[in-house]
């Protein structure tokens, strides 16, 4: 018996040799942190679905943004959890608002060391839950809903946002907020487009960190998992408007979607490591079925394999603060 002329293990056999070769890197600069705050809150919210992640206060917000940047992380993605909605969301637009509050709270106290980034939605502060405002007949109306998220646009710049994230998946929006921002003298606040959004189960856990009124679904706005060149068909629409980034929702699940956008795109492409992506690592490692931190970097390094210059997920600065060991 011959034996083999290809030792592909020979580059495995020590640290040194392994990290030589590694053919994908991931570094703080790749992450970014999403984070929740609650408007009223005089202490924490633990979100029982997402364990050690929490709707912050004013305060701890500001303790949150810091540590992220002390750990190198590349961005912080703000949501906003209001104390009352209406039907058209307008706590979203008000710049007393819990959201554009938030903002300007980050910018004073991170500035420029870390791309500060706005969640451009009205979800979190709808009555009904839907990312747009209704018609007559309760169905979500996409040209009334672009000149509300043109408004928040435009509030979310003044208050300090250096990227602004659609993620309501309403035809248009991002050549609405383009024009808004150009309009409004906000030339250099950057637009990360939610390109790609699927309709998917694992966003439940999201649906308590924002208090989510939402009844029913978002399927005749969001995308069918099932549909990869619908995806691209999206991703032409949003580099067309003006689109700076653009991103895939969730990651792991689409890892395919994320490689054929990745392929395409000749901006620089971001994946969201959700809220049920987290939440499963998470309860799998409490129950003792897999290793929590070794889980966590192999997730995000595959997200990074499949295309993600950015990742946004819960473990940022944790995972930050490991790479950086």
């Amino acid at each position: 018996m011959g034996f083999p002329l290809h030792r592909p293990r020979r580059l495995r056999s020590t640290p040194a040799l392994r990290r030589l070769v590694t053919e994908t890197d991931l570094a703080p600069r790749h992450l970014v942190l999403p984070l929740f705050v609650k408007e009223g809150a005089t202490e924490p919210v633990p979100i029982a679905s997402m364990p050690g992640v929490v709707q912050h206060t004013r305060d701890s917000l500001r303790k949150a943004a810091a540590e992220a940047v002390a750990a190198g992380v590349g961005g912080i993605m703000l949501f906003g959890v209001p104390a009352e909605r209406d039907a058209t969301g307008s706590a979203g637009v008000d710049p007393d608002g819990v959201l554009n509050v938030a903002l300007r709270d980050v910018r004073a106290e991170v500035g420029d060391d870390t791309v500060v980034m706005a969640d451009t939605c009205l979800d979190e502060f709808t009555d009904h839950g839907h990312c747009g405002v209704l018609d007559e007949h309760g169905r979500v109306d996409n040209d009334a809903t672009l000149d509300v998220y043109a408004r928040m646009a435009v509030a979310q710049a003044e208050a300090g946002a250096h990227l602004l994230g659609p993620s309501g998946m309403m035809d248009g929006q991002v050549g609405v907020i383009r024009q808004a921002l150009d309009e409004a003298g906000f030339h250099d606040t950057g637009i990360l487009a939610y390109t790609a959004k699927y309709a998917s189960a694992f966003y439940g856990p999201f649906r308590e960190a924002v208090d989510s009124q939402l009844k029913g679904d978002r399927k005749t706005y969001q995308q069918d998992p099932g549909n990869l060149r619908e995806a691209l068909r999206e991703l032409a629409l949003d580099l067309e408007e003006g689109a700076d980034i653009v991103m895939v929702k969730p990651a792991m699940s689409y890892l395919d979607v994320l490689r054929a956008v990745a392929e395409t795109a000749d901006v620089p492409v971001a994946a969201y490591q959700v809220s049920g992506e987290y939440a499963m690592v998470e309860a799998a490692a409490t129950n003792g079925w897999l290793d929590r931190d070794r889980a966590i970097l192999e997730t995000v390094t595959a997200i990074r394999r499949a295309g993600a210059d950015i990742v946004l997920t819960y473990w940022a600065t944790e995972l930050a603060t490991r790479l950086l060991r």
